[in-house]
């Protein structure tokens, strides 16, 4: 996989003085692992550093759009903003996921799709983006792709509690999941999962777990009651 920098600036509309920052971003330790000459550092360290910027910014950001919330549910808001399925869900509407420099191996058991694997390369970038740029600069980032679109998003951010309230407040209906379809022979499976409102079937949804296919179903499900003209509590 050939580096070229600009193929991702392009992509987030930001221009690294340090290109090396942004290759350390994208590449993972099976991917260094493998190189016998000049290896490149992996994204561990910029993803702690990342990690730290995305919680004051995400901090920042909820403190003064919602004044009235107390800590605890500002608290509650911010872990399921930055959470790593949240954070794989942003990275991969910007395509993040193709630029990841992996070794082989994690290449062919399916790293490419695993959140814990994209969601940590978004903090990375945000770590060297911080680096590169400043605060400011990561700020920008942060808003623009991890922080927008709220309206939508807070329908993925925790979807199958929120799926859970609306069905037991409003709907006066039960929600039940069904694992429908294990496809791959991969060490991280992919699960199919159905979502029923009592006995109607609402949507499906896939993921490397049970968990991550029983929330994609939620969402999805999420958004049907949506435009049937449901409103939801927004953030």
């Amino acid at each position: 996989m050939e580096f070229i920098p600009e193929d991702f600036e392009n992509r987030i509309k930001y221009t690294f003085h340090n290109k090396n920052l942004l290759q350390q971003a994208l590449t993972h330790s099976s991917f260094t692992n493998e190189q016998k000459i000049n290896r490149k550092p992996n994204y561990e360290r910029l993803e702690f550093l990342g990690d730290a910027v995305l919680e004051m910014v995400s901090s920042e950001f909820l403190f003064h759009r919602y004044p009235h919330e107390k800590e605890g549910t500002l608290s509650k808001m911010r872990a399921s903003m930055v959470c790593e399925p949240s954070l794989a869900f942003c990275a991969r509407e910007i395509g993040l996921e193709n630029f990841i420099f992996l070794g082989k191996g994690e290449e062919q058991t399916g790293g490419r799709d695993r959140d814990s694997i994209v969601s940590d390369v978004m903090e990375a970038v945000i770590g060297a983006i911080y680096l590169d740029g400043g605060i400011e600069q990561a700020k920008k980032y942060i808003l623009s792709y991890v922080l927008n679109d709220l309206e939508n998003k807070t329908l993925f951010y925790d979807s199958k509690s929120n799926l859970q309230e609306l069905a037991q407040g409003k709907l006066k209906q039960e929600v039940k999941y069904k694992i429908v379809e294990n496809t791959s022979h991969l060490p991280e499976e992919l699960f199919k999962a159905e979502v029923y409102l009592d006995s109607v079937l609402y949507a499906e949804g896939k993921g490397r777990t049970k968990k991550a296919a029983e929330a994609e179903a939620a969402y999805k499900a999420l958004l049907v009651l949506r435009d049937k003209g449901y409103v939801f509590k927004k953030y």
